[in-house]
């Protein structure tokens, strides 16, 4: 079946987005450079806030999970894929990887990107504090 939902974050001035293997969305408001995985703050949605549909459809390992995510006319897309261990529990954050680790923060793995593969323009103007909505479709 397929998905849709979207949520809103804003950037922040610490953002820099160079995380190697992981890309997080989070609700908290702050945000310091050790944080190099997180692309957006203030989030309208973590990972325990998904619907139950969406839970159920994510933990399946043939689900594709592609989150869009759009500033203005930047738009950038993340692909991982679920898996039947993913606890979608965490009420502060949601987190892509591209390896295969799971957590309760954790919603999709086998990402084809990280933070360091965002686009640097994306990336540039949400450094400066703008808002960005997200598309995440289930597939």
């Amino acid at each position: 079946m397929r998905y849709s939902l979207v949520f809103y974050g804003r950037g922040h001035k610490n953002i820099v987005a160079t995380h190697r293997t992981t890309l997080e969305f989070t609700k908290e408001t702050w945000l310091t450079t050790r944080g190099n995985c997180i692309l957006l703050v203030e989030c309208s949605l973590a990972a325990a806030d998904l619907p139950e549909n969406v839970k159920a459809a994510i933990r399946s390992a043939y689900t594709q999970v592609k989150f869009t995510i759009r500033l203005g006319e930047l738009v950038d897309e993340v692909v991982g894929f679920g898996d039947p261990n993913l606890s979608l529990s965490d009420s502060r954050s949601m987190v892509i990887r591209k390896s295969t680790y799971t957590s309760p923060r954790t919603v999709a793995i086998r990402a084809n990107k990280s933070a360091i593969d965002i686009d640097r323009e994306l990336v540039k103007r949400l450094s400066q504090g703008e808002r960005a909505k997200v598309e995440l479709l289930i597939i």
